[in-house]
């Protein structure tokens, strides 16, 4: 129970760092949006793009970067052999995700049954760990 705690603080702590990554002086800061007037007629402004529109079936898109660093820090602490393919790791969170926004019945088990496998089960408590990883980094609740 004592790694499941210290693995939730320590995602909080992942999630709260990423959002300091930059400051206001920094020379990459994001351009602004098109306005309505400044977007020609028919081009979707970038809130309306395929890209920045929250899929319906709620899985997200995929990490990069720092986003996906921390996303995999964190599974690595609740369930190391889980992100021992990083790619495969990537894919069941994003795929979590959309059970977490869905309302499944169990996702505590879901994550569990879906991180885990026949050579390395997780429990329950450890599939709670990695909804908590999640909602800390890549499936925020809305």
């Amino acid at each position: 129970m004592k790694r499941t705690t210290a693995a939730i603080a320590i995602t909080a702590a992942l999630a709260a760092s990423l959002t300091a990554c930059g400051d206001s002086s920094d020379d990459k800061a994001a351009p602004t949006a098109p306005t309505a007037a400044s977007t020609p007629a028919g081009q979707a402004t970038p809130s309306t793009s395929a890209s920045a529109v929250k899929p319906s079936n709620g899985i997200p898109p995929r990490p990069t970067g720092a986003a996906r660093d921390a996303y995999l820090a964190a599974i690595k602490i609740v369930a190391p052999n889980a992100a021992a393919d990083p790619d495969k790791a990537i894919d069941a969170g994003r795929n979590q995700c959309s059970a977490l926004n869905g309302g499944a019945q169990n996702p505590d088990h879901a994550a569990a049954q879906r991180f885990g496998n026949d050579v390395h089960p997780l429990t329950d408590a450890q599939g709670k760990a990695i909804n908590a990883a999640l909602r800390a980094t890549m499936c925020p609740a809305s």
